[in-house]
């Protein structure tokens, strides 16, 4: 009996909260999202009665449905990306005159043929702390700069040693090197012109063009033979302090492919030779 009562009693408690509900408040609406399209079904609590026929009466609940169209959240006009890598190969452009008296005091009784390359071996790999994209003309146009370090490893077919006492030049040992390779490292700064032709998307299409300068930090060579064992150079080696490139990107979408050529050329004097890069950039954007 007493459970009874006190069933009755919540009853009667909730009866009156419900009485007590403002009905000519509009309800809560309800919100579908297709795509770019809001539809929202409104309830306005207000029942339109028609005495023409029972029908109207449930075409007229007060019910309305409207459809908006989604506001689309604005682009930032500057964007960043972090830690970008470049995976490629290092090259040069040798168009030395290897008679002339300069190039002899360098590399005395040198040919062209003695300082051929490693394709397979000659690695560049380029880590960019940062890279901004500033939009310039509705987002398809903009600029990118960044900062990051060029890491480019010529790797020697022939026994090429540079010298760096008394004087430094390139002379060919009699040694077999089993590895023998010149690595240059700079800081560089890259700005480019960049054109994104699918700026809605996150991997648009398009590419960039501009100029680099990088700074020559650290430079080595190393070889590697069973006579010497493991051996390693820090020095200048006559290289330019300073390299300017022009650099690209070009990317399709999910693969991205970069590309720079250098305006001078690797070494001081001596040498004419061009260094070049070309590789896949692994990025965001």
């Amino acid at each position: 009996m007493k459970q009874s009562l006190l069933a009755l009693l919540g009853l009667i408690v909730c009866l009156g909260v419900n009485a007590q509900t403002d009905t000519t408040k509009p309800q809560s609406a309800d919100t579908i999202k297709i795509g770019n399209m809001v539809i929202i079904k409104k309830n306005d609590g207000k029942e339109k009665k028609d005495q023409k026929s029972d029908d109207d009466d449930n075409d007229n609940d007060g019910t309305t449905v409207e459809i908006k169209k989604r506001k689309e959240s604005k682009k930032s006009n500057v964007s960043t990306n972090w830690l970008i890598v470049d995976l490629g190969f290092s090259n040069v452009n040798d168009q030395t005159n290897y008679a002339a008296p300069a190039t002899q005091a360098f590399f005395p009784g040198g040919t062209k043929e003695q300082l051929e390359l490693r394709n397979g071996r000659s690695i560049n790999v380029n880590v960019w702390f940062f890279m901004q994209r500033v939009n310039l003309i509705q987002h398809v146009v903009n600029l990118k700069y960044g900062l990051g370090v060029e890491m480019n490893n010529y790797s020697f077919e022939k026994s090429v040693r540079y010298n760096t006492e008394p004087t430094t030049n390139i002379t060919i040992d009699n040694i077999k090197y089993r590895k023998n390779k010149l690595a240059a490292d700079y800081l560089t700064v890259p700005v480019m012109l960049d054109f994104n032709f699918a700026p809605k998307r996150k991997k648009g299409y398009g590419f960039s063009a501009g100029v680099s300068a990088g700074y020559l930090y650290a430079a080595r060579q190393k070889m590697k033979s069973e006579q010497n064992g493991k051996e390693k150079v820090r020095s200048d080696f006559n290289l330019e302090p300073w390299k300017l490139s022009a650099v690209g990107e070009l990317n399709l979408g999910a693969v991205r492919l970069y590309g720079s050529y250098a305006l001078n050329e690797l070494h001081k004097n001596g040498l004419q030779q061009t260094p070049y890069n070309i590789g896949i950039r692994l990025s965001s954007w």
